[in-house]
């Protein structure tokens, strides 16, 4: 996928290095409003190893999953507790990236190709297409409002209906615009975002584009339990409003984590 590459020093002893760019430093020393955050695991399920996780959302008691790489992409329905494929669609010839629902209309990005694809989420039909400028990386849908990551340091509201750029957020770590921003998930005021090829999630205030939550979850998985494929990072996001918690999972992992994001506490 992606080529560039970051460079991290062990975070959350409220102390946090993470090169993005050569040109794009978080501080290292945690900003003021910057609330430092882990995963507190309620329950892990079972999750394709073979899914290269671009996209993920939950609804109506599913996931909906959008999974990459050019000529295995796929757009795909999946039980929460099995992790079973219940449909699934091949993309070709794209590589498929982040995926948003937006009333019946499954929404599904392309990285290189400018053109978002759009299904009936009942029966998964193609029903046409958007275009737009530049790469896509990750979508989510607040009930107003599409939000897109490129891998830029900003995110674009887009229009739901026409999916015109109404205009764009600037994504900040203590006054350092920050890019990589990958898959997405709103919540709320916020929204949260992968930065790609790490273990954080960055929770980004949706008016001012100020990151306001640090999470580390580099700890969901042991080093022998991550994918020996380099590529099979930390990425996808969905929000159970209902029961109020997440699920995160990664590129090429074996499992899914039900999740609830609490204060990191510093061991004694």
């Amino acid at each position: 996928m992606k080529s560039t590459r970051f460079f991290i020093i062990p975070a959350l002893i409220l102390i946090v290095a993470l090169r993005v760019s050569a040109a794009s430093v978080l501080p290292a020393q945690l900003p003021p409003g910057v609330e430092p955050l882990v995963p507190e695991v309620i329950a892990t399920y079972p999750h394709d190893p073979n899914a290269f996780t671009q996209g993920l959302l939950i609804d109506d008691g599913v996931f909906y999953e959008s999974t990459g790489r050019r000529g295995q992409s796929t757009v795909r329905e999946v039980a929460i507790e099995t992790g079973e494929v219940l449909r699934s669609r091949d993309v070709p010839p794209y590589f498929a990236e982040g995926l948003t629902l937006v009333d019946d209309r499954l929404i599904q990005l392309t990285w290189k190709d400018g053109i978002a694809l759009i299904y009936d989420r009942e029966t998964f039909a193609y029903e046409g297409a958007y275009f737009y400028l530049g790469e896509g990386w990750g979508l989510c849908y607040d009930g107003m409002s599409i939000y897109h990551s490129d891998g830029s340091q900003y995110i674009t509201r887009r229009d739901p209906v026409t999916f015109e750029a109404l205009d764009r957020i600037e994504v900040t770590y203590g006054g350092q615009p920050v890019n990589q921003l990958n898959e997405l998930e709103c919540v709320d005021n916020d929204i949260y975002a992968n930065v790609w090829q790490t273990d954080f999630i960055v929770r980004i205030d949706k008016a001012t584009g100020a990151i306001n939550g640090l999470i580390d979850a580099s700890q969901l998985l042991t080093p022998e339990q991550r994918p020996a494929d380099g590529n099979g990072v930390l990425n996808g996001i969905a929000y159970d409003a209902e029961n109020a918690v997440f699920y995160v999972t990664g590129k090429l992992w074996d499992r899914m984590f039900e999740v609830r994001f609490v204060p990191f506490v510093p061991a004694n």
